[in-house]
C-alpha cells in the first residue's frame, strides 16, 4: 500500500508477485512504461508484462509502471501519477514508453500529459523534459494521429526492437535531437519530426516527405523465434480481469486470413512457441496459479494444441482458452475443455449468411458451426457466447436476418442438450460494428452510418429478446465511431485529441477543426489514394490488400493462398497447397 498526502487518505495498489524494483543509486537508464488506462485494464495485458520483463532483467535499465489514475467518485479529481515501484513522478524518468492497444485510450494521453506537468506536443518539449516513445499494437497499425504529440515510435514488437533503441539512449552527453537522428537510422524505428506531411487538394494526407536521411518506410520488426524469449504473466494480481490464472503466449499472427482482421495481417508471418517452450512457461505459470490462460490470435490452430492441454492437465492444472475454432473443434478437445472447467465458451461466426462470410473470407459453412455447438453442448459446455460483426460492405437485411436464423437453430441444439443433462445454459451474442482497419483489405471501405447501424442493433435485439435463454450485448456504437476516426486519422487528429478528452463532442470538434468525420471514417477511398499509415511497410504488399478487397466485392468463393500461410485460401486444405 502506497501513501501520498496530495490525495485523500491513501492511494491504495493491489498484491503483486513477480515485481522487479531496481536501486536508483546504480546509474541505471529510467524508464517509465505506461500503460494508458487502469491499472485492471493495463495489467490483464501481456505485451505490456512482457516489455516490463524485457527491461527489467537488463543490467543497465530500470522500469516501472504507470496507468490511468483513479478519479475521486466525490471531487472528481485523478489519485497522483506515480510509479507503482518506488512513487515516482513521470519527471525523474529518462524515457516516457506508452504501451497501447486500443486507439480509445489516446484520449487518455492529455490527462496523463496534464498529470504529469509536461506538454502534450513533441514541439513544446526541450531536452529537460524525457523522450516520449509509442509503442504497441496501435503504434505499427497507423502512428500517425500521435505523431506530433510523441518522440518516436517502435513500429513492431519488442524484442528486436529494444537491444538497438537501448544502446543509443545510453549513450549519454547527446543532446535530444543528435538522439533522435541516431534512432532515425534504425529499423523499427520512426521518429516523425523528420517526416513533413503534404495533403492533395481533396485533404488526403498524400506524402511524407523524409528528411535528415530518414527512410522514405519503416520496416516493421518481428520475433522470428518466439522461442528466444517468453511472454507470460511476470507479476501476478488479482485486480485483474484475469487475476486467477497465469497467462502465456502461444503464438503471433493467424494464417487465416479474414479480411476484417488487422491482428491478421500485422502480425505476420505467423509463428509458434515449441511445445517444450509452452510446458516450460506453463511450470512457471502454475507456481502462481493453478489456472493457465492461453492466449493468441488464433490458439486453437496451434499446432499441438491437444499435446499441450493434456500437459496442463498432467500438471494438475486448470486451463482457459480465450476462443475456439470452428473448424478446428473435436469432440477430444471439447472433453479437455469440460474437463479443465470450462463452463462458458466462445466462438466466432462473425456473419449469419454464408454469402457474408465468404465476402469476409471466414471459411467456416454453417454445417461447420451447427456440428461444432453439437459438439460444445453434447460435452457438457454450459454456456456459449457467439461473436457477430454487422455493418460489413456489401451487407444486406437478408444478412442481418440471417444471424437471428442461425441464433435460433443454435438455440434449438443448446436447450435440447440443456434438458438432457437437466441444466439449462445460456446464449450470448456480442454484438459490434465493423471498422474498416488499416492494412486490411477492408481499409478501402468506409464505415456504415450511424443511424443505419442503431437501427440493425434494435432489430437484433428485439429479435434476440424472443429467444428463450438468449441475450445480447453491444459495443456502443458512439465509441465505434470514435476508434474508427482515430485508427485512420492523420496528423491533424493530434490537435482535437486534449478537447476530445475533456469531454468534447466528435462532430462539434470537428467541425471547429475543419476537419470532416466523413472524410475520416464513412467515405470508401479509391484504389490510388495514398493512406497516411504507409509510411509503416508492414511486409504485406498493398497491391495484395487491393487484390482481396476487389475478390470479397465480387463474392468469389474461390481464394489466392494467403501470404505465409498454412492454409490455403483455394481448397481449404491445412496445409498450404501454393
Amino acid at each position: 500500500m502506497a501513501r501520498n498526502k496530495n490525495y485523500g487518505k491513501q492511494l491504495e495498489l493491489p498484491v503483486e508477485t513477480g515485481v522487479v524494483q531496481h536501486s536508483w543509486n546504480e546509474g541505471r537508464y529510467r524508464i517509465a512504461l505506461i500503460y494508458p488506462n487502469t491499472y485492471h485494464h493495463g495489467m490483464s495485458n501481456l505485451g505490456f508484462q512482457t516489455v516490463y520483463h524485457l527491461l527489467n532483467q537488463r543490467d543497465d535499465c530500470l522500469c516501472e509502471r504507470f496507468f490511468l489514475p483513479e478519479r475521486d467518485k466525490k471531487t472528481q479529481l485523478f489519485a497522483p501519477l506515480i510509479s507503482v515501484e518506488s512513487g515516482r513522478q513521470l519527471k525523474d524518468f529518462e524515457l516516457i514508453a506508452f504501451s497501447i492497444s486500443f486507439e480509445n485510450d489516446y484520449l487518455n494521453l492529455p490527462i496523463i500529459f496534464e498529470l504529469a506537468n509536461i506538454p502534450l506536443f513533441a514541439a513544446q518539449r526541450d531536452d529537460s523534459f524525457p523522450l516520449v516513445l509509442f509503442g504497441g499494437v496501435c503504434a505499427f497499425i497507423n502512428p500517425e494521429p500521435l505523431a506530433d504529440i510523441v518522440d518516436l515510435v517502435a513500429v513492431g514488437e519488442a524484442e528486436p526492437i529494444l537491444p538497438g533503441l537501448l544502446k543509443t539512449l545510453l549513450q549519454t552527453n547527446q543532446p535530444r535531437n543528435a538522439v533522435l537522428k541516431n534512432l532515425a537510422q534504425q529499423p523499427g524505428i520512426y521518429v516523425p519530426c523528420f517526416y513533413t506531411p503534404e495533403y492533395s487538394e481533396s485533404g488526403e494526407q498524400q506524402v511524407v516527405n523524409a528528411e535528415d536521411g530518414a527512410p522514405q518506410q519503416v520496416q516493421r520488426q518481428f520475433l522470428a523465434d518466439l522461442d528466444t524469449s517468453p511472454s507470460r504473466s511476470f507479476i501476478q494480481t488479482e485486480a485483474t480481469e484475469f487475476g486467477q490464472m497465469a497467462l502465456t503466449e502461444v503464438s503471433r499472427g493467424c494464417s487465416r486470413g479474414c479480411r476484417f482482421c488487422a491482428a491478421g495481417f500485422v502480425y505476420l508471418p505467423p509463428r509458434e512457441r515449441s511445445l517444450d517452450n509452452l510446458l516450460d512457461q506453463v511450470d512457471s505459470g502454475l507456481c502462481e496459479r493453478q489456472r493457465i490462460g492461453l492466449v493468441a490470435a488464433a490458439v486453437a490452430d496451434y499446432s499441438k494444441i491437444q499435446e499441450l492441454q493434456q500437459g496442463i492437465l498432467d500438471r494438475d492444472g486448470q486451463l482457459s482458452m480465450s476462443s475456439i475454432r470452428l473448424d478446428a473443434l473435436t469432440p477430444d478437445e471439447v472433453a479437455l475443455l469440460n474437463q479443465a472447467g470450462h463452463r462458458t465458451v466462445a466462438i466466432a461466426p462473425e456473419a449469419g449468411s454464408q454469402r457474408l462470410r465468404n465476402f469476409i473470407n471466414k471459411g467456416i459453412s454453417e454445417e461447420q458451426i451447427l456440428d461444432s455447438v453439437h459438439m460444445l453442448a453434447d460435452g457438457g459446455i454450459r454456456n456459449l457466447k457467439l461473436y457477430f460483426i454487422i455493418g460489413f460492405p456489401e451487407e444486406e437485411q437478408s444478412d442481418i436476418d440471417a444471424i437471428v436464423a442461425l441464433t435460433e437453430k443454435i438455440s434449438v441444439i443448446w436447450r435440447e442438450s440443456g434438458r438432457k443433462r437437466q441444466q439449462m445454459g445460456n446464449l450470448i451474442l456480442s454484438v459490434n460494428p465493423f471498422i474498416p482497419k488499416p492494412f486490411t483489405p477492408f481499409q478501402w471501405a468506409g464505415m456504415e452510418g450511424e443511424k443505419s447501424l442503431k437501427k440493425k442493433v434494435r432489430f437484433l435485439q428485439s429479435a434476440v429478446s424472443r429467444i428463450p435463454n438468449c441475450r445480447m450485448n453491444s459495443e456502443s456504437l458512439r465509441g465505434a465511431v470514435l476508434q474508427t476516426f482515430l485508427s485512420r486519422g492523420d496528423r491533424r487528429i493530434g490537435a482535437v485529441l486534449p478537447v476530445l478528452a475533456a469531454g468534447g463532442n466528435l462532430k462539434q470538434l470537428c467541425r471547429k477543426a475543419n476537419l470532416s468525420l466523413d472524410f475520416y471514417v464513412y467515405r470508401p477511398r479509391d484504389k490510388d489514394e495514398f493512406f497516411p499509415w504507409e509510411i509503416i511497410d508492414q511486409g504485406v504488399t498493398r497491391d495484395y490488400l487491393w487484390n482481396e478487397y476487389q475478390l470479397a466485392c465480387r463474392e468469389k468463393t474461390t481464394l489466392p493462398c494467403f501470404p505465409g500461410c498454412r492454409r490455403c485460401g483455394v481448397c481449404n486444405d491445412q496445409v498450404c497447397c501454393c
